[in-house]
């Protein structure tokens, strides 16, 4: 059977190396990537590889990089760990969304900015 167009020549259970939980401490999926300088050794995997060069130009989330390698997120997390393991790769936590505001403060700055006309 040859694959279709936007079918996957290697099955993504297959990127995880047969394992059932990636090492490392848990990844957030909104955690961003940024490529280190270190150099890959030439037995590096495609899949790894793929990772990386796809950091080349800049940082991504774990989500983006799923999607644009074609990969479900879970086997995702097993690449950037592996590459943040090894050096490859730093993964910063995803920025906090911002907190509500406190009502009261912004009814007070209101009526201070009005004051000044």
């Amino acid at each position: 059977m040859t694959p279709g167009p936007g079918r996957r020549l290697i099955p993504a259970y297959l990127v995880t190396g047969g394992r059932s939980a990636p090492t490392g401490p848990a990844l957030d999926r909104l955690a961003v990537l940024i490529r280190t300088d270190a150099a890959l050794p030439p037995d590096t995997g495609s899949e790894h590889r793929r990772l990386c060069e796809l950091l080349e130009p800049g940082a991504l989330t774990v989500v983006e990089c799923a999607a644009h390698l074609d990969l479900p997120v879970s086997a995702t997390v097993f690449l950037v760990t592996d590459l943040v393991a090894a050096g490859r790769l730093h993964a910063r936590p995803p920025i906090p969304s911002a907190g509500e505001l406190d009502r009261s403060l912004v009814e007070r700055l209101l009526v201070g900015l009005r004051s000044l006309h």
